[in-house]
């Protein structure tokens, strides 16, 4: 049925969806892509029909208009006072292409400061169309409030998270329908405190240009009264399979299950289940997912007229001692875990990927040379990024997207000076709190059904955890709760409650954060981790992040703003050439092998994929033209950290290992 990469998102696309753009309006100036600090292969391919694919591959459906395409656009610089002026039945002055983030080249509009924007667009629905409509938002970063001809639909927080309404009784169902939509960003602007990652209005070395408004798919469905609201599904190694079909109605009546086999049409079970609550069924010998064989089981779930495609892989994360070390194990057998760290960022579109083949080579290039794993790093990307790692093979530690490390203070009401002051957000910080972790269950509940993930992340390196009152302490118990908060929604995944520092013993893992050399389960260490004791620390030791070195790129390749230029210098270790660069990283390897060997280190995140403006420490350049790994050393030396985690579950240690030849250059 679906089978090879993308073939989901590639059947439903082709059979059912048409891209849909506004045409230039009068009054409204013509969409033209910016020239931005630095492209990719893939930017000039975009055109005014981006992102064409079936957006939601866990919940696909048939009758569905794609709404990517030229918008209208203002920026609003009156502020949230302008909610009271919507510009209804007004041509907007510029035009933006959507779902790009507002500050990107891609979009047309590369703006600053954009606080505050409207967006406007018209759509026809088909006269095919005879049940109820739904309007579908990716994601809009911050708060979206949406109209639909002329009438308020909804009011929407959260930028990663995505969002429906039922637009049904709003329409003219035989004539143009008016989307009109304000979307407010504050990114770190005082006094808000909100889930931003690495987002700043100001940005500086590790942190980036900012993302603002409509930056995921768009699009229109149709689907009946009584439907199919969401699926969470969950199987195991032992064929059992955890089901919830929620619906939008309290109807205590069943739906029809059916599985398929792997890559085929032929139905292995077909059977009813209860809606609106949980369920359970066991699958007979059911072919396991793994990174080296990541099977996939396309589903069909039908509830009366409504019918949703999915899909499922059977395999269970959990943890266990494997002579006498604590390990992460998957469907009963330790797997060392060996990824990247994965910021998701790209200079023509920021947080959105120019396209759906772009975003899928930068895992590509990870998986040809042996990498199991990426570590989603404090962002949450588009639902066919997690298709794609779940048929690619690559298991996922996904972060929640982190607090404002600082704010900024605007005192132009134009917003052309924007000076950077490091503040503390006078936002309650029991509001912020609250927020925060209302937001971590939307993600949770939002990607918890994809098979590759096997590991969340609640704070990366303390960024956002809370302190307690004036006295410099940190609040040593919020850890604790909100890992039993995240295992409560999920308790088939293992929890990394901070990766990194301020560790106060929650979650399933001991996380230290060191460049370039690791010190991954070691009795040495450098403040502010602690060494690790596995007499007295009963989790998993994790290298949250290391390597980091870096190799300055040529000005064709590079982030051409001077700020982020003048940050390069700030990289953990700069080496000379790619030849260098591939040696160092060799020795560093060595390095992990010997800890992997001697000690209780279980997994590994390299900093990482791909440069991002200021940082030079990637794999590829930031613009994906350049792979500065030597790749056959790459394979060697990733394959070696396989073997020696495998030594160390049979063995006690050699102290020392021993040489396999080959080597870095």
């Amino acid at each position: 049925m679906f089978g090879s990469l993308g073939a989901v998102t590639l059947l439903v696309s082709a059979v059912l969806g048409q891209g849909f753009a506004t045409p230039k309006a009068n009054g409204t100036s013509g969409y033209e892509l910016k020239q931005g600090p630095l492209d990719t292969p893939w930017t000039e391919k975009v055109g005014t029909t981006p992102w064409p694919e079936y957006p939601r591959p866990q919940m696909a459906r048939s009758e569905w208009r794609n709404l990517n395409g030229v918008w209208q656009y203002r920026n609003a610089s009156g502020g949230e006072s302008e909610m009271e002026r919507p510009p209804f039945r007004q041509e907007l002055e510029s035009s933006v292409l959507v779902p790009f983030c507002l500050e990107s080249a891609l979009s047309g509009v590369m703006g600053n400061y954009t606080i505050h924007s409207w967006y406007r667009t018209t759509f026809n629905v088909p006269d095919s169309w005879t049940e109820r409509v739904l309007l579908n938002f990716a994601a809009v970063d911050y708060q979206a409030t949406v109209f639909v001809n002329e009438k308020q639909v909804a009011n929407h927080t959260g930028g990663y998270w995505a969002f429906n309404i039922d637009i049904t009784d709003q329409l003219n169902k035989n004539g143009t329908n008016e989307l009109v939509v304000f979307v407010f960003d504050p990114t770190n602007l005082w006094p808000y405190n909100v889930p931003i990652g690495k987002q700043k209005l100001i940005p500086e070395h590790i942190f980036y240009t900012p993302c603002s408004g409509i930056w995921q798919t768009v699009w229109l469905e149709s689907a009946p009264a009584d439907s199919i609201e969401k699926l969470h599904i969950n199987a195991g190694a032992d064929g059992k399979v955890d089901i919830t079909v929620h619906t939008t109605s309290n109807t205590t009546t069943t739906a029809d299950f059916i599985l398929y086999e792997p890559n085929s049409e032929l139905v292995k079970l077909k059977i009813k289940v209860p809606v609106n609550k949980a369920h359970s069924f066991v699958v007979d010998s059911p072919q396991l997912w793994s990174p080296d064989s990541p099977t996939l089981y396309n589903i069909t779930v039908k509830l009366g007229s409504d019918a949703v495609q999915s899909y499922t892989g059977f395999r269970t994360i959990s943890k266990g001692v494997v002579n006498g070390v604590q390990r992460p194990l998957l469907n009963g057998e330790f797997v060392f875990m060996f990824g990247t760290l994965d910021q998701g960022y790209w200079p023509d579109g920021l947080h959105s990927p120019p396209s759906f083949d772009a975003m899928v080579s930068d895992l590509k290039v990870l998986k040809e040379v042996g990498y199991n794993m990426v570590r989603k790093h404090i962002k949450v990307e588009p639902a066919l990024f997690y298709q794609a790692a779940d048929q690619l093979g690559l298991m996922l530690i996904q972060d929640m997207p982190a607090l404002s490390t600082s704010s900024v203070f605007i005192n132009d009401e134009t917003a052309k000076q924007c000076p950077g002051v490091s503040l503390t957000p006078s936002l309650d910080p029991d509001t912020v709190q609250k927020e925060f972790d209302r937001q971590l269950a939307v993600m949770v509940n939002q990607l918890k059904s994809y098979p590759s993930i096997v590991t969340w992340v609640i704070y990366n390196e303390g960024w956002g955890q809370p302190w307690e009152g004036n006295d410099g302490v940190r609040n040593t118990s919020i850890d604790g709760i909100l890992t039993d908060y995240v295992r409560k929604i999920d308790p088939t995944r293992l929890i990394d409650s901070v990766t990194g520092w301020h560790d106060h013993g929650a979650g399933d893992f001991y996380d230290n954060h060191h460049y370039s050399s690791p010190q991954c389960g070691t009795p040495w260490y450098s403040t502010p981790s602690s060494p690790y004791n596995s007499e007295t620390d009963h989790r998993i030791a994790i290298q949250g992040e290391f390597g980091g070195i870096g190799q300055n790129v040529s000005e064709e390749h590079a982030w051409k703003v001077a700020a982020s230029i003048n940050a390069i210098n700030n990289t953990y270790e700069l080496d000379a050439t790619p030849k260098i660069w591939n040696l160092r990283a060799h020795m560093i390897l060595q390095e992990l092998e010997f800890q992997i060997q001697e000690y209780a280190c279980s997994g590994a995140v390299w900093t990482q994929t791909t440069d991002v403006e200021g940082e030079v420490n990637g794999m590829l350049t930031y613009d994906r033209r350049v792979n500065r790994m030597d790749k056959d050393m790459w394979r060697r030396d990733i394959q070696g950290l396989y073997e020696a985690a495998a030594r160390r579950a049979r063995t006690n240690g050699t102290m020392g290992v021993e040489g396999r030849g080959g080597g870095g250059g």
